[in-house]
């Protein structure tokens, strides 16, 4: 995976478009250089040939008498290609054409490459005309003109050449080739520079998300340097404001929540001593409430399990403390599970009203007291909201350990799962103070974790709620949180 987003990575497609755009204009400017030098080595060495050809023709016509015979016509013709030949490699056929008469300076060549087209535009143009012509794989280039008399009046007699176009041809591929093999040096290059560009351009953004991941993970501190002025500078501006301001706001959270923590944990313990005094007035006051008239009986009764009441929340409180302190601490003992899951329900007086289902002899170093009270809230508030039968499961694999607690009741609203272990969280907003602190579950989830495991909460299919703890198999791997 890493290598395929390596892949696609920008780098990799910055130095796949440098070496495109430098592969397609060095592709280009060959086409256009090629062109353009191909039109003028063909264009150089047709005024070549033309001028030549009309300077031989007007050399020997001076000395040619009117009208020639086939011996006069047949010496004219090789007296033009002898002094072609003299100035351009290769030779060159010659072709005179006297009315009907025709002679030529090599009879064995061909004079097919000659076209009808071009003596006939000869002919009726009076001047001078060239076509390029090819003839088995080779190009040629065919010359005619008109020779004129000293007054200027042209002639009957028309001569023609056919020049070799092979050399220039043969240095026009030579140049091609040339410039072909000079492409890979202009694409590595390319992409030599693509690879510079890339680096410089990506060494700030490869910082920034650097700095970016460290900020994720909770580095409030992380800062990226700024470099120059350009666009990524103001980027790395923009990040470090933003860290700036994300560490103050988190800072002043992180206060304001030690001041509550602290307020919560001071308030608990100032509350402890009253509340002793409190319970051991209100105990009083419920044995006595036999001997009390009716009304001072309930209101006895009602001060005794109020203030049982508010001594369970300060508790709670006082352990929830402890976990936001990361002073809770784990005492792990071997311990038979499914032994301290029965002993938890004789405890409680719950053995005969819970349907048990605990697989023999799974053992596992565990808090005795933290799991006793994360069954405990489970089994209390299954009895108390959802309805019978209450099943309690004890099963294990070879990597986790799970204790399930189900009922038969309503089940938990869709829009209270989400929060179902949040403090102070209450399913039915309706159910008086007395029924619970709604810190229950969120201490439960808490012990769980400490033993690095977890408790989840879910609706059966065919009614009722589900919470099912599950915890790894072997020790825990943090001994206070």
């Amino acid at each position: 995976m890493s290598r395929l987003r390596r892949a696609r990575g920008l780098r990799t497609r910055l130095v796949v478009t440098f070496a495109l755009v430098a592969l397609i204009s060095a592709v280009t400017a060959t086409t256009l250089a090629y062109r353009v030098a191909r039109n003028a080595v063909l264009q150089r060495a047709q005024d070549a040939i033309q001028t030549d050809f009309r300077n031989r023709v007007g050399e020997v016509s001076a000395d040619l008498n009117t009208p020639p015979d086939r011996t006069t016509l047949t010496r004219f013709a090789e007296d033009v290609s002898r002094r072609i030949s003299a100035t351009r490699s290769g030779g060159a056929l010659v072709v005179a054409r006297y009315r009907d008469l025709e002679a030529v300076s090599d009879t064995l060549a061909d004079r097919t490459r000659i076209t009808p087209e071009l003596r006939s535009r000869v002919r009726s143009q009076g001047r001078m005309s060239f076509q390029r012509v090819e003839w088995r794989g080779d190009p040629f280039l065919v010359v005619g003109t008109t020779v004129a008399f000293d007054d200027g009046r042209p002639s009957e007699l028309d001569v023609f050449t056919v020049a070799s176009l092979r050399q220039e041809e043969e240095d026009i591929a030579g140049l091609l080739e040339t410039v072909r093999a000079g492409l890979v040096p202009v694409v590595l290059l390319a992409a030599v520079l693509a690879l510079l560009a890339a680096r410089t351009v990506l060494r700030p953004v490869r910082d920034l998300g650097r700095a970016t991941r460290q900020l994720a993970a909770g580095d409030l501190s992380t800062r990226v340097p700024v470099k120059g002025r350009d666009e990524l500078a103001e980027l790395a501006e923009s990040f470090n404001h933003t860290a700036d301001s994300l560490q103050a706001s988190v800072a002043e959270l992180r206060t304001q929540e030690e001041r509550a923590r602290r307020f919560v944990a001071d308030v608990s313990h100032e509350l402890r001593t009253p509340l002793a005094a409190m319970t051991m007035m209100a105990t009083v006051l419920d044995e006595d409430a036999d001997h009390m008239p009716p009304d001072s009986a309930t209101a006895a009764r009602a001060v005794s399990a109020e203030t049982a009441q508010l001594t369970r929340l300060v508790q709670d409180l006082i352990e929830i403390s402890r976990f936001d302190a990361k002073a809770a601490r784990l005492n792990l003992t071997e311990t038979d599970l499914g032994e301290a899951l029965r002993a938890t329900l004789a405890r409680r007086g719950w053995t005969d009203g819970i349907r048990t289902d605990l697989a023999e002899g799974v053992r596992a170093p565990v808090d005795r007291r933290r799991i006793d009270v994360v069954v405990a809230n489970l089994v209390g508030n299954a009895l108390r909201h959802g309805a019978p039968p209450v099943d309690l499961v004890l099963r294990a694999t070879e990597d986790e350990i799970v204790v399930e607690v189900s009922d038969r009741g309503p089940g938990i609203p869709p829009e209270s799962l989400p929060r179902v272990f949040d403090r102070f969280h209450k399913s039915d907003t309706a159910r008086t103070r007395s029924e619970g602190s709604g810190l229950g579950t969120a201490i439960a989830q808490e012990n769980a974790r400490l033993h690095d495991g977890f408790i989840e909460a879910a609706n059966r299919p065919d009614g009722g709620a589900v919470f099912t703890l599950r915890l790894p198999r072997g020790p825990a791997k943090e001994a206070t949180r």
